[in-house]
């Protein structure tokens, strides 16, 4: 911080003219001084009133912080005595469930690595990303293991079923159900000490600039994003309800959702895939205060206003936060005009900057059209010529 109090900055811009780097004008805040922690540690450890953790929007089922906590447990002792270790990188193939929270958390609290893969993706996709990653365990569905056909690799299934069909080329070992069965107390846990510079996921970029490249992103990088939600959120809004419709294998569905919004004490409604029907119904059943979406599903909105309120209560809704592509003014005076109670808060982040960038929070910050708000606490921002 001393280094940047030196600094001629400008207080409205936040732009350094002596080397081309805008600060951010956010407060910054301290991370953990303690070099030994894990992510898992670090989160579980924070202190707010939240009760509820998690909701699967289709079955109901809640999951509170102290159930989350204690399945992370049962979950970590069972990946532990199937060998898992610090540095061993597990994949996890699946779509939104109130699992897989449970499955990142553990993993990451053995010091292992988290690389995730789109459900949706074909057999080759998968074999070229494993091996680029090299797991050495599966978290997937029954519907997934078709595509594992003729894999080596140890399979933990994320659903309640058990496979019945076209298992015989694979090796499923056990369920997150029977893991989450195991007794904790007086079991001797093999864990390696973990620190703030390990390595703790590898996501891989939507591969808008080539092919996919996977992203290293560290527990203290987790660290800084996780507190972030924490520090930037509104008490005076009272508790905050948030729907994940977006999916938890991309940066943002796992840093906001899977482990951000657990530092704000938040409930996450968790949708297995984008249906907008369910999506409104499970805002009016569960009160959502707060929903992500992108422009086209706004544009939806909109078109769609007048229906959508005689069929569904919205009234909880405080905000709804926009990202993916810019939203032009048209759309935002349209939106605004058709759900006035509603604010629009735009945002824009990376797999590379680990779900940092900038972002809107004030009802003022929302109202500058074509911006994405201010770079994120602690973060600093640069626009570089690649060629000079």
């Amino acid at each position: 911080m001393a280094e940047i109090s030196s600094l001629r900055i400008d207080p409205r811009s936040g732009f350094c003219s002596s080397n081309s780097t805008f600060y951010s004008k956010r407060v910054p805040f301290p991370l953990p001084s303690n070099h030994a922690l894990d992510i898992t540690t670090f989160i579980s450890s924070y202190p707010h009133h939240g009760k509820t953790a998690f909701i699967d929007a289709a079955t109901g089922r809640h999951l509170s912080f102290s159930q989350l906590w204690q399945s992370v447990d049962s979950v970590s002792t069972c990946l532990s005595e199937l060998g898992i270790r610090k540095g061993n990188v597990v994949i996890i193939i699946a779509p939104n469930s109130i699992f897989l929270p449970i499955a990142c958390l553990s993993v990451m609290s053995l010091g292992a690595i988290i690389t995730t893969s789109n459900p949706l993706n074909t057999s080759r996709e998968f074999a070229v990303q494993m091996a680029d990653s090299k797991p050495v365990l599966v978290f997937t569905t029954t519907q997934v293991v078709p595509k594992l056909a003729g894999s080596p690799l140890p399979i933990v299934l994320l659903d309640e079923q058990v496979a019945t069909e076209k298992t015989g080329q694979v090796k499923i070992v056990t369920t997150i159900s029977e893991m989450l069965k195991k007794e904790t107390k007086d079991k001797i846990r093999v864990k390696d000490r973990v620190y703030q510079d390990d390595a703790a996921t590898l996501l891989y970029s939507s591969g808008t600039t080539g092919a996919s490249k996977g992203v290293i992103s560290s527990h203290r990088n987790l660290m800084a994003l996780t507190q972030s939600f924490s520090h930037l959120s509104n008490p005076e809004k009272g508790e905050q309800t948030h729907i994940c419709a977006v999916p938890m294998f991309h940066i943002y569905g796992f840093g906001a959702f899977a482990i951000g919004k657990l530092t704000q004490g938040s409930k996450v409604v968790i949708l297995s895939k984008f249906d907008m029907k369910e999506m409104l119904s499970a805002v009016e059943k569960y009160h959502v205060t707060c929903l992500p979406l992108v422009p086209p599903i706004l544009l939806v909105m909109v078109k769609e206003a007048d229906e959508i309120r005689k069929k569904y209560d919205l009234s909880s809704l405080q905000s709804i936060v926009c990202g993916g592509a810019p939203l032009s003014k048209d759309l935002i005076n349209r939106f605004r005009e058709k759900f006035p109670s509603i604010d629009i808060r735009q945002g824009y982040a990376m797999t590379e900057s680990t779900g940092f960038g900038a972002s809107m929070e004030t009802p003022e910050e929302c109202l500058k059209y074509g911006s994405v708000g201010l770079v994120s606490p602690n973060l600093e921002a640069k626009i570089v010529d690649p060629t000079t």
